[in-house]
Parts: structure tokens; C-alpha cells; sequence
């Protein structure tokens, strides 16, 4: 059965889950579209074509095709979409569609929050981080030399549509890294995600299992509830959308550092146990629960270490996105599904517990 869950905000919009669902791509484009734009990766040509096929029987529609991965995430990569929009004639009423990973939905959906100041679009994540993560939230945007991440833009989607027959033919590694997100929903919010991983490690990878719809639906859920408290992570909140950058410090920065040939997961996936061994260590976070977060991403085969020197890291850390000034900040958890806020560690912690997480 196919489930819709709400993502509430100052513009509404349905993330829907299930089976078949190509289906609804072209009854979530709104009706003031005249012109659609299929955005997609290279290795997703065919899947592309064929809703731009299903998308041409009642709109104008044609395709961009950017590089995979990471090296879609570029200035440049968003002037050549800006360019074929402009010869294409988009208007403000048109629409795009984003069919792909976390990095195709994240450069689609800053092509259209700054296409004439905002064009709908409508994100078709084909990956288990892009369904759980990267195409439900609203946040957009590029890497640039700086960092992972650090030039973007809020625009929330016309609707989200995660379609999990996509997930049948993707590679087991990126299913095992789109698995850090949904851990991370469990340890910040939903125990219940963590018990069923634990129980059922290898079925949580498979995309025909049951087990596999409900850790997606159950994290959709808890980014759905953080986001429509906090849509655009205000400054003034002192522990709002953040949440969900649980491990991301870290993460990020190590992402950087393996100049992305790491995936975003694995270097969560660290990032959490870093956070984790960095709040035993200020006593905010008993041993239990350190070991806890070793246990549930070891079972389904994450790394929990990393062989790095600390001082680039440290470096990235400090140009990360919640840093204020020259203080860092972490998100951290007192308990499980309990997340509050690190400001300032003293720098002998902060490196101490990297000790811990460094193979």
C-alpha cells in the first residue's frame, strides 16, 4: 500500500511512498505548467526519458542530463541548466522535475528556487539517502572549494514522490549508505527505527521488504516533524532543524577531505560516532549508548572509524554551517531520541574524541 505523508510548512506538499508510482509525477505538476524539465543524471538516462516520454503526453517537456554524483554539485553544472532553461523559454509558471540521488534532487532544487526567483519542482529520489534525506526538507544547494554544501537555498517541492521499485537495482553500497540516514532518524527520534535494523539487519537492505518500508517511512516521518517546526533552521532556535545534522560535522568534513570519493553515508556514519564519543567524553552520554551507535551501524555493514589526520578535518569543521563565529557547535544526544546542542567543546575533548573514532 502506498502511504502520504504530509510535510507541513508555509507551503505544504505530500511525500509520497510506495510501489508503481511514476504515475503520479505528472499529476503533481501543477496545472499552470506549460513546460517541463527532466533533470537527471548521466547513469539514469533511460528512467529519465521515460518520464519525460510519460511527462510529453500533456506538457512541453524536455531533459537535462548532468554528470553523476558529486560532480553534478557545481557552478558550473547550474549555469548549463540555467542556459538551457533560457533557451527553452521557461517561465515562472513551469515546472522541473528532479529524477535521481541526493546530489541530482539538491542541485535540481536549487536550479529551481533560483530560476526567476522560484519554479516549482517536483523531486523523484531513486536512492534510499534521497528518499529519507536528500529530496524531503527543502534544502538546496552546491559544494563549493570551501565546503560540502555552503552555497544554497530553501525551496520546499511541489511533492515528493519515492517510488521503491527504483531501489530493486540500486548497488548494495548505496543502499547500505542511504541506511546512515535512517539510523540517524532513529537515534535522534524514532527508537523504533533502530530496533527494526537491529532485528532484521539484512532485510533493511533489501528494496522488496517490509522491514525496508517502514524504516523509510518511519525516517520521512521524523524529518517531516522537524521540518515543519523549523523550515529554514533559524538562528534563534536553539535546537530546531539542526537536529538533523546529527554526525554531519564530522561527516562532512571528512567527505571534503576524501574529496567526495567517500559517499555520504560512510562518513555519517563516523561523524555519529564521533558526536557520540565527544558527548561520553563532556559526560553528557552514557557508555551504553556509545556502544549502541558502534553496534546498529556495524550490523549493516557502516564504518565506525577513520584513517585521517585530525588537523584538515578540524579546519572543515570549524567552515561547517552551525559554527557561529569562531565556536563550534554539536549536534549531540543525553540519550537516545534525546538531541540537544554542544557549544564550544574545550579543544582537548574535540580532538580526544576523534582519538576514538581514528583506525
Amino acid at each position: 500500500m502506498n502511504q502520504t505523508i504530509e510535510v507541513r510548512g508555509a507551503r505544504s506538499y505530500p511525500v509520497v511512498v510506495g510501489n508503481d508510482l511514476f504515475g503520479q509525477v505528472v499529476s503533481s505538476i501543477p496545472t499552470s505548467a506549460t513546460r517541463v524539465a527532466v533533470i537527471h543524471p548521466r547513469a539514469l538516462r533511460a528512467t529519465g526519458d521515460r518520464i519525460r516520454e510519460d511527462l510529453g503526453e500533456f506538457f512541453s517537456a524536455i531533459s537535462i542530463e548532468i554528470p553523476d554524483a558529486e560532480d553534478a554539485k557545481t557552478v558550473e553544472v547550474l549555469n548549463y541548466c540555467w542556459t538551457v532553461l533560457g533557451d527553452n523559454g521557461f517561465t515562472r509558471s513551469d515546472a522541473l522535475v528532479a529524477v535521481g540521488g541526493g546530489t541530482t534532487t539538491d542541485l535540481a532544487g536549487f536550479v529551481a528556487a533560483t530560476w526567476l526567483r522560484g519554479v516549482p519542482v517536483v523531486q523523484v529520489p531513486t536512492t534510499l539517502l534521497g528518499m529519507v534525506d536528500a529530496a524531503v526538507g527543502g534544502k538546496t544547494g552546491i559544494n563549493t572549494a570551501a565546503g560540502k554544501n555552503l552555497v544554497g537555498a530553501f525551496h520546499e517541492p511541489a511533492a515528493v514522490i519515492c517510488d521503491l521499485d527504483t531501489l530493486v537495482e540500486l548497488p548494495h553500497p548505496e543502499m547500505v549508505s542511504g541506511m546512515a540516514e535512517v539510523i540517524k532518524c532513529g537515534l535522534i527520534a524514532d527508537p523504533m527505527i533502530l530496533e527494526i535494523v537491529q532485528s532484521s539487519p539484512q532485510a533493511v537492505l533489501k528494496a522488496d521488504s517490509d522491514s525496508l518500508r517502514e524504516v523509510v517511512t518511519r525516517s520521512i516521518q521524523v524529518k517531516a516533524d522537524v521540518v515543519g517546526a523549523d523550515f529554514k533552521e533559524s538562528l534563534d532556535v536553539t535546537l530546531g532543524r539542526e537536529v538533523l545534522n546529527y554526525g554531519h560535522t564530522l561527516g562532512h568534513a571528512i567527505e571534503r577531505n576524501e574529496r567526495y570519493r567517500w559517499r555520504h553515508g560512510p562518513a555519517i556514519s563516523v561523524g555519529m560516532v564521533y558526536v557520540a564519543e565527544l558527548a561520553r567524553l563532556a559526560g553528557r552520554l552514557a557508555d551504553d549508548v556509545v556502544d549502541l551507535h558502534r553496534e546498529v551501524l556495524g550490523a549493516v555493514g557502516l564504518p565506525t572509524s577513520y584513517d585521517g589526520q585530525f588537523a584538515p578535518l578540524l579546519e572543515a569543521m570549524k567552515r561547517d554551517k552551525k559554527t557561529r563565529g569562531d565556536t563550534l557547535r554539536f549536534v549531540i544526544l543525553s540519550d537516545v531520541a534525546r538531541p540537544e546542542m554542544l557549544i564550544g567543546p574545550d579543544p582537548a575533548l574535540v580532538a580526544a574524541a576523534y582519538a576514538q573514532v581514528q583506525s
